[in-house]
């Protein structure tokens, strides 16, 4: 279900090849959610966990079931503008209400265990194979059982949603609804980006300070997720709209412009006047790029410009301060753009 604007950005495929294989990829995320930085707690006290959880997620009931069940509850924790990503375990047989989630959309990936999932009239029982993605406006309970161990990701339904009136061209008539079962281990797409996403946030502990890097991982996440899991708006999501007169030289210059700040696609489309579809297939015809690898090519091209004029003191800062937080990754891109890794260029400068 992978559409033709996959990716945004770069691919995070291209990041490690391995992570096409789950067996590689699950150990990976599993390792990044439990490095001790990422921590939020570790208790068995019963209210001292729903108070912890309560805050980064939402206030809800949580019961213990069965008088011989001792909670063993453990949180890791690593906010990411809007959106999160966290590994929670209780270590007990639990029933967990949330009611509904209000402003969020939540992934729940068990990485081993079981948890059973009502939400709306749907049911599902939660497997390492089958995660489930809980709407914001269904009613949901759980049973997680004790060796429920989840990695989740907490999307704002505000990005969602403006994502998706970007794709579709109009505002939504009803709210988004995702298909409950999502086999995520299955979506390679997915899988890889779960795992670049981490690293991104490992290599970059103090992330949050470049909101042009996050900004760019919330839309590569919005819409990854919209492209690869069932939802009611599918259909018009993927439905080729009338192709309108393109505003391409506009945009262009826009992004000339701008490119030190932090960009979205849906600003393209609102300078462009077009629908998102519409955007991309002008720049798909036109110019036989994406309109971000265009602006992601700008901002490599002021990187050497930096880099070559002599007065920048590492190449991490001038990387960062222009959207790229993945090192390794942006080193390879720019050797192989201009024949030389970027410690040349500033050497030279």
């Amino acid at each position: 279900m992978v559409n033709s604007t996959w990716p945004l950005y770069s691919d995070p495929r291209s990041s490690d090849s391995k992570c096409a294989d789950p067996k590689y990829a699950v150990p990976k995320i599993e390792a990044h959610l439990s490095s001790p930085e990422h921590l939020l707690f570790a208790s068995n006290d019963l209210d001292e966990i729903k108070s912890m959880v309560g805050r980064v997620m939402q206030p809800h009931q949580l019961n213990i079931l069965g008088s011989n069940q001792k909670l063993d509850a453990r949180m890791h924790y690593i906010p990411l503008g809007d959106f999160s990503m966290s590994r929670l375990r209780y270590g007990a047989n639990v029933n967990i209400d949330p009611g509904e989630l209000g402003d969020f959309f939540l992934v729940q990936m068990p990485l081993v265990g079981r948890a059973c999932i009502e939400s709306g009239n749907r049911q599902l029982d939660s497997t390492p194979d089958m995660a489930s993605v809980l709407s914001p406006n269904q009613q949901t309970s759980m049973h997680w059982h004790a060796d429920n161990d989840q990695f989740m990701v907490r999307i704002s339904r505000s990005l969602l949603e403006r994502t998706l009136i970007g794709q579709i061209g109009h505002p939504l008539d009803h709210p988004l609804v995702f298909e409950l079962g999502f086999a995520w281990r299955n979506c390679q797409a997915w899988r890889c980006l779960m795992l670049y996403l981490l690293e991104c946030a490992t290599q970059v502990p103090d992330i949050l300070q470049y909101r042009m890097i996050t900004n760019q991982m919330e839309q590569l996440l919005s819409v990854t997720l919209l492209s690869t899991h069932q939802h009611n708006y599918i259909e018009s999501a993927n439905h080729r709209c009338a192709i309108r007169p393109r505003h391409v030289r506009r945009v262009q210059e826009y992004l000339q412009a701008h490119a030190h700040e932090p960009i979205t696609v849906e600003q393209l489309a609102q300078v462009a006047g077009v629908s998102l579809r519409s955007l991309y297939s002008g720049f798909k015809e036109f110019l036989n790029i994406s309109p971000m690898q265009y602006l992601r090519d700008l901002r490599m091209a002021h990187v050497r410009t930096e880099l070559l004029a002599g007065e920048a003191s590492s190449v991490t800062g001038v990387a960062l301060r222009w959207g790229f937080a993945h090192m390794g990754r942006f080193s390879a891109e720019y050797k192989a753009r201009y024949g030389e890794t970027p410690s040349e260029s500033l050497k030279r400068g």
